[in-house]
């Protein structure tokens, strides 16, 4: 399944055109590498992304091309969703 489809489907990214944008600037990387929307995503792969001051790492479960908003979140796992603080020293 494509990186932007994933995105959408499991609801971290609400519309798909929002997950292109997110990585054509380079926001969302794969197995700790700047993916294209167009990349293959597989079960095991590592996905983070940076939404603002937030950092989400997850780790893909399952690959459901169909799949209830209620259910959604259990194609993934969150592996660490971060508050990056921002310094102004």
């Amino acid at each position: 399944m494509r990186l932007d489809k994933y995105l959408k489907v499991s609801r971290i990214i609400k519309r798909r055109t929002v997950a292109n944008q997110a990585c054509d600037s380079g926001r969302v990387m794969v197995n700790s590498k700047q993916a294209k929307a167009s990349y293959e995503i597989s079960v095991d792969d590592v996905i983070n992304v940076r939404f603002g001051n937030n950092n989400l790492t997850v780790k893909v479960i399952s690959l459901d091309k169909h799949i209830s908003k209620d259910e959604a979140s259990n194609m993934y796992l969150v592996l660490s969703n971060e508050d990056l603080e921002v310094s102004f020293n």
